[in-house]
């Protein structure tokens, strides 16, 4: 991610706002009691779903608003952080509902982790507190523009470990099923349609991920980012990733994305082909073209071309039609996700739901 961001204020009006500390490191007690809609999800029969840009590089680059890490979970703590979240919602609502499309909700959560809460000096006890508060917000969001289509679908957003632009090597799919239960079941226990495993750099990782929301029937989704060869962080293939994650998991992600990268950077990768191709059936693709060291290093935003960007998408679409979920990632905002609804969505799609006469 291009967003390494911090909240200047101290002050939390979270209920259960304690500070992390050593005694902070102890797993999620009691018993993991499930409960999440249960349904089936929607964009798997098909028609069109939006999702929303880059909520880091938007909330820092063009508001100003400082986040430690990306971390913009820290935003659910007081009322005004919340509201900007809603209005930062809402932009994007407003565009689905224009294009007729359905709509992924991502909460904001891709940093509320442990091993990041305990970097930025927020206890366990309020982690669990924020991650629930994040599905009940968005909850709040899809009953406000779809109460009754049922074509808004909320999701718990998943991060890596480790930095989101390098692999973990280091750590096993047990220690990552591990490492990401706790998150995933306040995600289930809060409501959540599904977890969306974002910026996924290495197999391992997402495997542990899919097998832990397989323990809690929690739908999971597995979004890995590519470099500029298209391939993973660690060099290996893409096609490999999920043949790889989807045999050890008995190919428990519903489906699998593309995040974090510019179409550049993928397109090839798909037009070689093959059955792994019919996995992937989102792209949430960053404005720049360049590497993710270059945007790290970068003192300003490379917002690209929204234009552009968006007659790639309808390219991408044409050559593999089954790919129905489309959002952006670093720099990019609700222009972006404007001109991809444009060029990609047929205008006979007038209101939510409504279906192509």
């Amino acid at each position: 991610m291009q967003a390494r961001p911090l909240i200047r204020s101290p002050h939390t009006d979270t209920a259960a706002g304690m500070r992390a500390g050593p005694a902070a490191n102890q797993p999620l007690g009691g018993t993991l009691a499930v409960h999440h809609a249960g349904t089936r999800l929607p964009q798997l029969g098909g028609g069109m779903y939006l999702t929303d840009g880059g909520l880091e590089t938007t909330a820092v680059f063009h508001h100003g608003t400082d986040l430690p890490h990306g971390a913009a979970f820290l935003l659910l703590r007081n009322a005004d952080g919340r509201e900007w979240l809603r209005g930062y919602y809402r932009r994007y609502l407003r565009i689905a509902q224009a294009s007729g499309s359905g709509f992924i909700l991502e909460t904001p959560t891709w940093r509320a982790s442990s091993d990041w809460a305990w970097q930025l000096n927020v206890a366990y006890l309020e982690l669990d507190a924020l991650n629930a508060r994040a599905v009940a917000l968005t909850r709040e969001l899809a009953a406000e523009y779809d109460a009754a289509s049922a074509r808004i679908v909320v999701s718990g957003c998943v991060g890596p470990r480790r930095d989101g632009d390098a692999p973990d090597l280091a750590m096993t799919a047990a220690q990552a099923e591990t490492y990401h239960l706790r998150q995933l079941a306040v995600f289930a226990r809060a409501g959540a349609d599904l977890a969306t495993a974002m910026t996924m750099t290495n197999s391992a990782e997402a495997i542990g991920i899919a097998r832990a929301a397989r323990a809690l029937a929690l739908p999971v989704v597995v979004s890995f980012t590519v470099e500029t060869d298209g391939r993973l962080p660690t060099g290996q293939p893409l096609s490999e990733a999920i043949a790889e994650v989807d045999a050890a998991t008995a190919a428990a992600p519903v489906y699998y994305m593309i995040d974090c990268a510019h179409p550049d950077h993928f397109a090839a990768t798909l037009e070689a082909g093959g059955g792994w191709v019919r996995r992937i059936r989102g792209l949430r693709a960053d404005a720049s073209c360049r590497r993710h060291a270059e945007l790290d290093a970068a003192p300003a935003l490379d917002s690209g071309n929204p234009e552009q960007l968006g007659r790639q998408y309808r390219d991408l679409l044409r050559r593999h039609p089954h790919i129905n979920v489309l959002g952006g990632c670093c720099g990019t905002d609700h222009r972006h996700v404007e001109r991809i609804a444009s060029a990609c969505i047929p205008p006979p799609l007038r209101r939510m739901g409504e279906t192509p006469s």
